[in-house]
């Protein structure tokens, strides 16, 4: 199993990088976690002409949603063909949908946000939300399978609700937090992991209630849960000593491995660990 930042900024693209969205990468199938500004054009880059398998969100933030609209776009164009007799648009029933795991009531939203930008020449072209994509609402606790993964999404601490992910294959996990403050949940959801990618927004603990995390509190977190190694993202700053002095201070608390996502470099996800009741 391989990680594959897209993306690394809090709340908007900065300094030439995407916002939140990464890749999962195992045995051939690819799952894509959040899909902020700048990830569409940013997937070429990592896997060529390839797409995501599927896509899975962790909450209604522009900043971890907004490029799903341009990558369902991307994944239309491998179900539409043309008609030999009118040239116009139709589906092509033999490429499947792909899945899209999103929150209870992103539905509705994602159409939404379809229609604002209509192509009434080819109405099809408006339809990425139930042409391109197999949309799924999941639940807090819920877990479903992409192919051989496990994929289980737990609930965590955000001013939108927000499901931190773990994925599961074989030997190998990764858990990503998409937003949350501090939660005992965190832990748990972690534990053992071999990779945690964890939300690294701000310099000191949030006491505002809006659901952050500092560079210590991932620190704590990831040692709370045994994990192998720590990854820091969702940064609201691209300077280079801005990011080292986040992974000094995460290291402060966590004995292991500590590093800052890199779009274009790749992250092996080492085995589970074991962690005793």
């Amino acid at each position: 199993m391989d990680l594959h930042p897209l993306g690394i900024m809090a709340g908007m693209p900065a300094g030439g990088h995407a916002s939140s969205g990464y890749l999962v990468r195992d045995d051939g199938i690819t799952l894509q976690l959040d899909a902020g500004p700048g990830t569409a054009l940013r997937l070429g880059t990592v896997i060529g002409a390839d797409l995501p398998d599927a896509v899975a969100i962790t909450h209604l933030h522009s900043d971890h949603v907004y490029d799903l609209l341009p990558l369902g776009k991307l994944l239309l164009g491998r179900r539409l063909r043309r008609t030999d007799e009118s040239a116009q648009l139709e589906i092509d029933e033999s490429v499947p949908r792909t899945p899209l795991f999103v929150p209870r009531g992103a539905t509705g939203v994602l159409r939404s946000l379809a229609g604002l930008f209509p192509v009434t020449t080819h109405p099809l072209l408006d339809r990425a939300f139930d042409v391109a994509f197999d949309v799924h609402e999941y639940e807090p606790g819920e877990t479903v399978a992409v192919g051989h993964l496990s994929v289980r999404f737990e609930l965590l601490r955000h001013a939108a609700p927000n499901c931190g992910v773990r994925v599961e294959s074989g030997p190998a996990s990764l858990v990503y937090t998409g937003d949350t403050g501090v939660t005992d949940a965190l832990p748990v959801l972690a534990a053992g992991t071999g990779l945690l990618l964890s939300e690294c927004t701000l310099r000191e603990t949030d006491r505002s209630g809006h659901g952050h995390l500092s560079s210590r509190d991932a620190g704590r977190a990831a040692a709370d849960a045994g994990v192998a190694e720590l990854v820091l993202t969702h940064f609201s700053s691209t300077d280079r000593l801005d990011l080292e002095w986040h992974r000094e201070r995460a290291a402060g608390e966590f004995a292991g491995p500590v590093r800052i996502a890199d779009p274009g470099h790749r992250i092996p996800v080492v085995p589970t660990r074991k962690v005793s009741a």
